[in-house]
């Protein structure tokens, strides 16, 4: 069962979605300024960055913590 979480601005999205907006946003060159990660550096994909990041808590942290600031706002 699903529970609600209001105190949790990423409930309902996925890290896909997380990324593909960023990259949307910032592009990857941007993207690998903001987050200083290889898997936004060099041959950038979002299929091998989601590898990464599922693998790396540190590193999706911080490109959860950029999506907060930049789009939080804009989800209430």
């Amino acid at each position: 069962m699903h529970t609600p979480q209001p105190n949790n601005p990423l409930h309902g999205l996925t890290l896909e979605q997380i990324v593909e907006q960023l990259v949307d946003h910032y592009g990857w060159n941007k993207l690998a300024q903001r987050v200083n990660i290889n898997c936004f550096k060099s041959d950038p994909s979002v299929k091998s960055s989601l590898k990464f990041l599922r693998r790396t808590p540190w590193a999706r942290a911080e490109v959860e913590a950029l999506y907060l600031a930049t789009f939080a706002k804009d989800r209430h």
